[in-house]
């Protein structure tokens, strides 16, 4: 049987989005998912992606326009993030319950009506709560990284999760460059009502080519299938192992990305936030990162690639810890360290993905509830740190984690099958 998502493009020609998949009723069906939709599916990832931290660099235009103290206004951000938190548990796993087509569309479309409310916001109340709602929505982001999975031909999918978790990787990295520019040009709120029409184009191209009939699932109330997200820990090793390493290596990178504005706005550097920005981008070879360590994942080097990747980011904090001496030091760091982490971060995602085909968002949101604790623990310990200890004990504390993540997979690694390499 073969399922078709067709794009119709003028003179009724079909474009090259296409999905040969078995039988309906097998379990779980074999799919091989064309390039050009795993690259839709990457540019979807990182709009929704993005929604989630264009707020950064408009705090304080937020601030203004709001009457709210620049105290309180990190509260945009954090209840943004709350949103996402729960939108984990509460959302991905529906993607083992529901018609993935359907879930995604109708994440997509309630986000385009959610940035809308924040473009329109009157008061800070409203802002607060669409913000929570953009949160809460963006987390289609993770149902379309396990849906991809699924679709994907086994042999093939470490490169398409790579491919589309490098379409994250971009959103993020862009984001605050993109925000800060539209609100320059044309107001804060233009980033919001910019993001939704693109999020609306994104979605009827999604409409167009994703299969609408999928493999016969067993329903269960929602309270199990959420529950099961914890039972998961316990019936599969491999999601623990893998989730602590996301702890770990994502409180690390927060470590360094959260505090790194403050030595480079003050002297001697003095930089601005444009100029600051710009190394954000140097991040971008995690894109790379993401794509090889997925070729090398189907090719069953997973954990060999986990053990290299890990040792990377533990000695990229040697150079960032030269950022007194030279700048060059700091941007050879980034960019090793992301490389590394974007490497751990898929590898981790194609083993889980190999285990329970009918659990994958479930696997998927288990799995990013430990990332997203990572990135709060890191936010915390990192603000903490460089008030008592400045950059230097950054670096200390950040080499210290990455050096606790490779022990912990050097201990862990024969949980592993060893098919993973």
């Amino acid at each position: 049987m073969s399922l078709e998502g067709r794009a119709v493009a003028d003179g009724g020609k079909t474009a090259n989005f296409t999905f040969e998949a078995a039988e309906a009723d097998a379990s779980p069906a074999t799919a091989r998912l064309s390039r050009g939709v795993a690259l839709l599916f990457a540019v979807a990832c990182g709009l929704a992606v993005a929604n989630v931290y264009y707020a950064q660099p408009l705090l304080d235009t937020i601030a203004d326009e709001f009457g709210i103290s620049h105290a309180t206004v990190g509260l945009v951000i954090t209840i943004t993030q709350i949103g996402y938190g729960l939108g984990l548990l509460l959302l991905v796993p529906l993607g083992d319950f529901l018609n993935r087509r359907g879930l995604i569309v109708g994440q997509s479309l309630l986000s385009v009506l959610a940035l809308l409310s924040v473009a329109l916001a009157p008061n800070g109340t409203i802002l607060l709560a669409s913000m929570g709602a953009v949160g809460l929505l963006a987390v289609v982001t993770q149902v379309l990284v396990a849906y991809a999975a699924a679709l994907a031909h086994p042999c093939e999918r470490g490169s398409v999760v790579g491919t589309v978790t490098s379409g994250i990787i971009i959103g993020i990295l862009l984001a605050r460059t993109i925000s800060g520019t539209l609100s320059d040009l044309f107001g804060w709120r233009s980033v919001y009502i910019v993001s939704a029409a693109a999020t609306l184009v994104v979605v009827v191209a999604l409409a167009k080519v994703l299969p609408r009939q999928e493999e016969r699932r067993t329903s269960m109330p929602y309270t199990r299938l959420i529950g099961s997200v914890f039972t998961l820990f316990i019936e599969e090793p491999v999601l623990i192992t893998r989730a602590v390493l996301a702890l770990l290596i994502f409180t690390a990178i927060t470590i360094l990305w959260t505090p790194m504005v403050l030595p480079l706005s003050a002297p001697p550097f003095s930089l601005s936030h444009t100029e600051i920005g710009l190394f954000g981008l140097a991040g971008a070879m995690g894109a790379v990162g993401a794509a090889s360590a997925g070729r090398l994942a189907d090719r069953g080097h997973a954990q060999r690639i986990t053990g290299i990747a890990l040792a990377i980011m533990l000695v990229s904090w040697l150079p960032i810890a030269l950022l007194s001496h030279s700048l060059w030091g700091l941007i050879i760091g980034v960019v090793t360290i992301d490389y590394g982490l974007q490497a751990v971060h898929v590898s981790n995602q194609s083993l889980i993905y190999r285990v329970r085909p009918e659990a994958r968002s479930r696997l998927t949101a288990g799995y990013m509830i430990f990332y997203s604790a990572g990135c709060a623990t890191g936010s915390i310990v990192s603000t903490l740190v460089y008030a008592q200890a400045a950059w230097t004990g950054v670096c200390v504390v950040g080499g210290a984690i990455s050096a606790a993540a490779f022990v912990f997979w050097a201990l862990t690694r024969h949980l592993t099958p060893a098919s993973a390499g």
